[in-house]
Order: structure tokens, then sequence, then C-alpha cells
């Protein structure tokens, strides 16, 4: 005998609010997983989903050292080495010694990587503004603001208990 099949429930926010927020959260980041990979894709062909992130942090904080992208990060500093070590093969990004502290180094985007990133993330800039065209820009502008709080707030519960 066969039993009826259970109807997946979606935990409503009103009732359950931190349910509906992992939910939530589960979904948009498979959704941006794979938003990644194929951004990484045309970036550069060889280029792994998690690479964007980091080149946008290092766009962003030029000079960076890998150490500082690790913490960032929230990875280790062998990770990220090996994901900056690809990128430096495929000439996105360029390594330098640290002349303040020579056991390190600073990070920074070649011109070629700097042109690809600034291409793909004008695209993605595009896609969510298409995406959310019917949007209000102060609810855009909000959502933004929220995700920000939430991810600061998250690393610094991250960070208190770990």
């Amino acid at each position: 005998m066969h039993e009826a099949a259970t109807t997946p429930t979606t935990p409503d926010p009103a009732t359950d609010p931190f349910g509906a927020l992992e939910r939530e959260i589960r979904v948009l980041i498979r959704r941006a997983q794979s938003s990644a990979a194929q951004t990484a894709r045309r970036l550069h062909p060889e280029l792994e989903a998690s690479a964007y992130p980091l080149l946008a942090h290092i766009d962003s904080h030029p000079g960076i050292r890998g150490s500082d992208l690790a913490a960032h990060f929230g990875v280790g500093r062998a990770t990220v080495s090996r994901q900056l070590s690809r990128l430096v093969e495929l000439g996105l990004v360029h390594r330098e010694v640290d002349p303040e502290d020579t056991r390190g180094q600073r990070i920074t985007l070649t011109t070629d990587g700097a042109a690809r990133f600034a291409k793909a993330r004008g695209r993605r800039v595009e896609m969510y503004q298409q995406a959310f065209d019917d949007w209000d820009e102060a609810d855009v502008a909000q959502l933004a603001s929220l995700l920000h709080r939430y991810s600061d707030d998250v690393v610094s519960w991250r960070d208190k208990n770990s």
C-alpha cells in the first residue's frame, strides 16, 4: 500500500519568519550560484563560479592581500591562494610582493581582468535593471540595504561564534 505524497509547505513569513527567511535565502543562494557560473563563463570560459565575487572584491579593493580576501569570504588562505593562482594563470589578476611585508602579496586586476570584470558586472547590472523594471527604485534601494545589513549581521554572528 502506498501512502499519499505529502504536499510540501512553504513557511509563512507571518507565522514563521525565520523559517521563511531560511527558505528564501536557500533559494536565492541556489539561483545566485547558477547565475555566478554563467557570469564566470562569460568573463572567461575557464573561470569557476566562485571567482566572480573574488574578482569583484579585488576590483573594489585594489592591492588587497590574499589573507584579507580569505578573511572577507570566510575561507582558508589555501583556498584563496589556489583560486588566485588560477586567476594569475588566466591573466586576470596580478600579484606583487607587499612592500610593507615581504611575506605577503598585494593583489590587483590586470588590465584585461579589469576590462572583463567591468563588462560582466555591467551585464549583471543590466539584467537586474530588466528583472526589476516594474519595481520602484526606492524598493530596489531598500532591498539592497536589507541585503547589506543581512550580510553584515551574518558575518558578525559568524565571527562571534566561530
